[in-house]
């Protein structure tokens, strides 16, 4: 009886410690003024990202394997850091936009491992990994004592730069309020998608849809092309019909067609085409564990595949079109 008295106490004691610190985050991140904000990866993502939080008169502490991209944001008035153990102790929130799965983790652990975890310090991920992975995160951060919610984007490199971004949060409810104003300094919806992975779920589907309506327009420019339209023609019907999408809009891989898309620049910048391919192999991983067919997401992910195997992973991933434009139909 005495065991089950101590336990029970224990156990309230550990409540009241979780509500004393949802309610120090919350207070905190309402909190008027500048906050000090970690930002770990600066490339094309997550330099404007960063750029628009300090435009919001945040101080950024902030942190890249390249000087050239730290260097950038110093010159703004960004700290830039060496080690991401010491960032993230100068931080209140702090944002990690990484390449991959193994990246993300490594980060965390170095963080954890180098002692840069604090009570009350907020941990966003925005890069674009395995739900799982997301959730195993949390798992380590919560276990040091700190909050971690994932929130990966859409909305690409026009996004970053203008601060449109689509933010897709997963975490508990407070956590998502908590994180929803420093949000809003880089995006225009910021969506609570769930729980911890949700997140990234939801970018993961997303994502799958991106690559598949890409290769779709691709396919069907090229198709119009050789009928003998002019490209110009048949972009504005399909942007005034049901053919219409963030692709065809936005970014279509035809040259001379949108000023502004990396089609116009020899296909440089924007979304990699190596990154298109690891969120579509992400899908691969995530639809075999949920026993769910994705037939179109599965036939992308090869031709993206592909493309990677003729040198083109640097590449924005509407490149596609200049693949098909040169390949033969049988």
């Amino acid at each position: 009886m005495a065991f089950r008295v101590l336990t029970r106490a224990a156990a309230g004691n550990q409540q009241q410690q979780q509500l004393k610190l949802l309610s120090d985050l919350l207070i905190r991140s309402f909190s008027s003024g500048p906050k000090n904000v970690g930002f770990i990866g600066l490339g094309n993502m997550g330099g404007p990202m960063a750029s628009n939080l300090m435009a919001k008169g945040h101080k950024l502490h902030v942190f890249d394997i390249s000087k050239e991209a730290k260097d950038s944001l110093q010159a703004k008035g960004a700290v830039p850091y060496d080690n991401v153990a010491e960032l993230a102790k100068a931080s209140d929130f702090v944002v990690t936009m990484l390449p991959n799965n193994d990246i993300v983790a490594d980060t965390y652990d170095t963080i954890i491992g180098g002692g840069g975890i604090k009570n009350q310090t907020v941990f966003i991920d925005s890069s674009t990994i395995d739900p799982n992975v997301a959730k195993a995160v949390q798992k380590k951060v919560k276990a040091a004592g700190a909050t971690f919610v994932d929130a990966p984007v859409s909305g690409g490199v026009p996004g970053a730069k203008n601060a449109t971004l689509t933010f897709m949060v997963g975490g508990t409810t407070d956590e998502y309020q908590a994180v929803k104003e420093l949000l809003e300094g880089m995006g225009k919806k910021i969506t609570h998608c769930g729980g911890y992975g949700m997140g990234q779920a939801a970018k993961v589907c997303n994502n799958m849809m991106l690559g598949i309506s890409m290769c779709g327009l691709a396919e069907c420019m090229n198709l119009a092309i050789r009928l003998g339209l002019d490209p110009k023609v048949f972009s504005d019907i399909v942007n005034a019909s049901t053919g219409r999408s963030w692709a065809s809009e936005v970014n279509n891989p035809v040259p001379g067609i949108i000023p502004t898309a990396p089609a116009a620049s020899g296909y440089a910048g924007g979304f990699a085409t190596g990154l298109i391919t690891k969120d579509l192999g992400i899908a691969s991983a995530v639809a075999t564990s949920s026993n769910s067919p994705i037939p179109l997401g599965a036939l992308t992910h090869q031709i993206y595949r592909t493309l990677m195997a003729k040198g083109l992973a640097n590449k924005d991933f509407s490149v596609v079109y200049d693949f098909l434009k040169n390949a033969e139909g049988k």
